[in-house]
């Protein structure tokens, strides 16, 4: 496996803790407790993913990930933000400012795991050559860019994920179950109402152009038709 996980928290019982488990699953494990030593550490060693803690001394997980992400060196790493918060509003906080998922505490070790795994495979999954276009929305899965209008989204690997199944197939309505197999892979660990999240956190991304994606009432989502 040999991947590279960096886990940013101030918590020494559970950094100790997820260390030890992570490592034993043949992760090579790096560590921070503070904000600003997360920031030094991504930007050194830039590991696989990121655990950041979102309640950090210093820099705050939220601002770290911002940082992270207006970073042409770190923009791409992917991020589990990991909380105590279990409210929605505050994952949408997390996911708009560019993080790939959100694990509540207490956690499950072996649910951690799988978010990893998950992730990690989604990053890895995009080697099909092509680019979509619709509606001044462009994604190239090659270089894993999406634009609009010729300018650049920052978008995470979920958004993206999503973004391009739902651009591949203009006018076809997609369930939020549908949405988690084919935009997520079907090995994500992801509840239905976390797909509204990522849609929510999209669409603040897409701008004035947000209504490119449609709410599908009792259905789910769908990118608007070139017709339209």
């Amino acid at each position: 496996m040999n991947e590279k996980i960096l886990i940013i928290e101030d918590d020494t019982a559970l950094l100790e803790v997820t260390t030890y488990n992570l490592q034993a699953a043949g992760y090579t494990v790096v560590t921070a407790e503070t904000g600003d030593g997360g920031l030094r550490a991504a930007k050194s060693e830039l590991p696989d993913l990121i655990l950041l803690d979102v309640m950090l001394p210093g820099l705050s997980g939220i601002e770290v990930c911002q940082r992270l992400r207006a970073d042409a060196a770190t923009k791409h790493l992917a991020i589990i933000m990991l909380t105590a918060k279990s409210e929605e509003a505050d994952q949408l906080i997390g996911f708009t400012v560019g993080a790939d998922d959100y694990v509540t505490k207490p956690f499950s070790v072996r649910i951690l795991q799988e978010r990893i795994r998950a992730i990690l495979r989604r990053r890895h999954s995009h080697e099909n050559a092509g680019v979509i276009s619709c509606h001044g929305v462009t994604i190239d899965t090659v270089q894993h860019r999406a634009t609009l209008d010729g300018v650049e989204l920052d978008l995470t690997p979920s958004e993206f994920g999503l973004l391009e199944t739902l651009i591949s197939h203009p006018g076809r309505a997609f369930s939020r179950i549908q949405l988690i197999d084919e935009g997520l892979g079907g090995d994500a660990l992801v509840l239905e109402r976390t797909i509204d999240v990522h849609i929510r956190a999209l669409r603040l991304k897409l701008g004035n152009s947000a209504n490119l994606i449609e709410t599908v009432r009792g259905v789910g989502y769908r990118f608007r038709r070139d017709d339209t």
